[in-house]
């Protein structure tokens, strides 16, 4: 598995398993089935009301684990850490997120200044965000002269995020994909992508993952079955030649499935 060097020199997996709706008595199943596929990043977040599950899945192993900082705590990220270590069992977490800028609330570069002392404290080895903007990422670093290691936001083929990949590589910040496969199953009966599947004898989930993988982004998408599990887990060994990227690349709609970050 392919890992991705992070600007804090930490390394992490490029592609996870995440745990959005997954319901927290069947989180110690499911993520075990996830790390017997070869999982070694594992995301969940507070809001997901899974991570104790997730933690008792975790036990004994090596992942790299994700955790996240809900809206609502953006004015005491210290306690609100310190309750999700307590769910998962842990005394860090690799990577801890400020789950949306909620620019409404006026907080999130204050939220971001408590996150790099939880840093500095040790209690989360690197820290990002998740669904901000570059107008977002510009306060928080201007405040703080700190750059998320990573921002993770909706990404797929329809809503291919541009502006947002120009300014993380310009800043150094890892892309992460959520919803990478989109919702409902659509994305995944293209013709295009349909094509691409035949012509590699591959799942079209295997394909629009394994574009993902070419451009560099991490990746975490979410399978409750063993079968979806590693389906999606193989995805790491395709390649995907210019043609394909190309015609997968041209699918750009910027249709956008989740929130609008600006307006929360």
């Amino acid at each position: 598995m392919t890992d991705l060097t992070l600007n804090d020199g930490r390394t992490m997996p490029q592609l996870g398993f995440g745990t959005w709706k997954l319901p927290d008595a069947q989180a110690p199943l499911v993520v075990r089935g996830a790390l017997d596929a070869g999982y070694r990043l594992i995301d969940t977040a507070a809001i997901y009301r899974n991570e104790r599950g997730v933690g008792e899945g975790l036990a004994g192993s090596d992942a790299f684990v994700t955790t996240k900082l809900w809206n609502d705590r953006q004015g005491d990220p210290e306690a609100a850490l310190d309750e999700s270590l307590a769910l998962l069992g842990m005394d860090a977490v690799d990577l801890y997120l400020i789950h949306w800028p909620a620019p409404g609330q006026g907080q999130y570069v204050e939220a971001w200044k408590a996150l790099v002392r939880l840093r500095d404290a040790g209690k989360t080895r690197s820290i990002g965000v998740s669904n901000f903007l570059p107008e977002h990422l510009d306060a928080i670093i201007e405040a703080t002269g700190v750059t998320p290691v990573l921002n993770q936001i909706e990404l797929h083929p329809r809503h291919q995020r541009l502006e947002e990949r120009a300014y993380h590589e310009a800043h150094g910040i890892v892309t992460q994909s959520w919803s990478p496969l989109g919702q409902g199953g659509d994305l995944l009966q293209d013709a295009a992508i349909v094509r691409i599947a035949d012509k590699h004898a591959r799942s079209a989930a295997q394909v629009v993952l394994a574009w993902h993988l070419a451009h560099g982004f991490s990746v975490i998408p979410k399978a409750a079955d063993p079968e979806h599990m590693s389906d999606n887990f193989a995805a790491a060994d395709l390649t995907l030649d210019d043609e394909d990227m190309a015609a997968i690349d041209a699918l750009d709609r910027q249709e956008r499935m989740g929130e609008d970050a600006r307006a929360m």
